[in-house]
């Protein structure tokens, strides 16, 4: 071998030591990015919870990881999706999607929770918020036309004098529990699997009114099958701005905020929590997401982590002494 053809081959490794050298960044970098990645969503498809989850998917897919499906983890009330996250490796490959009372309200009425929401979910990201309303049926007469006058018809008729609610233990069930303390009249609250049920009963005239996520009922209501009574906001709600807040109304302590956060499991690295999160950033402000989960009342909503986890400490402090105070508890 000639002392050129020597030379030429050690420049050439040389150069492609290099090159691998330079390129571990960004192969480390690539191997955070699953090939297939999932988002766990609690509920049955069709609901809130899931068409959220897949406006992210889509948005998500490409950018996060080349392919991002929907896996509809349901029961419990949720937990089996949380309780699979908290289990999932911290790879990437598994997301969550969940309401806020998942998280700040059933360590109160569960005797026994299959996690810790501080500890085994890693927070990312807020993805939206919603409203919760009361709306009444034909059942009531249409000169009920506020909160007062629903009470007042309640309390002269105390046999119908019914409220619906997506399930025992959500904010919509605390939320009737706190009116009929506020008003001073008994309402007879009955528990459903999921909101459309309890939204189907009140407009067959079963239920006298119903308490759910407005995006729940919205449609109805603008058919005119369902009056809106109230929201239990701060201000006027996106979706619903004539009607007025229970505050409004005369009845302070009814005013809370409900959400959609993403997690990924418990110790994913913030090099994958950031990536993430920049990547919902971008989604959450695509037009056809927002109008997307905009029909079924929520309003698209990003945060950074930290403040995420600020709010559910927030929301956990806030919802501990009412469920203490109404005694509401889920034997399991």
């Amino acid at each position: 071998m000639t002392i050129e053809r020597r030379a030429f081959l050690k420049t050439a490794a040389a150069l492609s030591a290099a090159g691998s050298l330079s390129s571990l960044p960004f192969a480390a970098a690539r191997a955070q990015v699953p090939d297939v990645a999932r988002i766990l969503a609690g509920f049955a498809p069709g609901g809130t919870n899931d068409v959220l989850s897949r406006h992210i998917a889509q948005q998500i897919q490409g950018g996060y990881a080349p392919s991002v499906v929907v896996e509809n983890r349901t029961g419990a009330a949720g937990q089996l999706a949380i309780s699979a996250t908290k289990q999932a490796a911290p790879d990437g490959r598994t997301m969550l999607v969940v309401p806020m009372a998942g998280l700040a309200i059933y360590p109160f009425i569960y005797g026994s929770l299959p996690y810790d929401p501080f500890k085994d979910l890693t927070p990312v990201s807020l993805a939206g918020v919603f409203d919760t309303g009361l709306a009444v049926g034909p059942m009531v007469p249409r000169e009920v036309k506020n909160v007062p006058d629903f009470l007042a018809w309640a309390k002269a008729n105390p046999a119908r004098a019914s409220c619906g609610s997506p399930a025992a233990g959500t904010p919509q069930h605390f939320m009737i529990e706190l009116l009929s303390r506020a008003g001073g009249v008994p309402l007879v609250h009955v528990p459903y699997r999921g909101s459309q049920p309890a939204v189907m009963d009140t407009v067959g005239a079963q239920v006298a009114a119903v308490a759910a996520p407005v995006g729940e009922f919205r449609q109805q209501a603008e058919l005119g099958k369902l009056r809106v009574l109230a929201t239990a906001t701060t201000r006027r709600g996106k979706f619903t701005p004539d009607v007025p807040t229970f505050a409004e109304q005369g009845f302070k302590g009814l005013e809370f905020a409900e959400w959609f956060a993403v997690f990924l499991p418990p110790k994913a690295s913030p090099e994958l929590v950031g990536r993430l999160n920049a990547e919902l950033r971008k989604a959450l402000a695509v037009p056809s997401l927002i109008e997307g989960v905009a029909n079924v009342g929520i309003e698209a909503r990003w945060s950074s982590a930290e403040d995420l986890a600020a709010r559910l400490r927030g929301d956990t402090a806030q919802w501990g002494p009412v469920v203490k105070s109404i005694g509401f508890k889920v034997d399991s």
